[in-house]
């Protein structure tokens, strides 16, 4: 569980970011879930996209992604989401989230 003050960091962090990741109208399929763990392996935060034919609640969808990813959801506005994960490969590790 991330605190407030890390969350607002990895929102920061994450502004800049384009969106890798398009959730179309199939939903969050195993695939999506395959591509964004790999993702989420050599990038720890990922900004995911999701299209406005895909129906989908934004905030519903990045809680659910998040849960199977074993992920934190850190924003949810509009039709994107972010989410982050400390990468289990210390190769990939870039952020550095402040102290609790």
């Amino acid at each position: 569980m991330i605190t407030g003050k890390q969350r607002a960091f990895l929102r920061k962090t994450a502004h800049a970011l384009e969106p890798i990741f398009q959730i179309g109208k199939e939903g969050v399929t195993d695939a999506v879930i395959d591509g964004l763990d790999k993702a989420l392996t050599k990038r720890e935060i990922l900004k995911v996209h999701i299209l406005e034919t895909a129906l989908l609640d934004t905030r519903d969808t990045c809680n659910e992604v998040a849960r199977r990813l074993n992920a934190e959801p850190v924003q949810a506005i509009g039709n994107k989401f972010i989410i982050y994960r400390r990468s289990d490969e210390e190769k990939y590790r870039k952020i550095e989230l402040p102290r609790k």
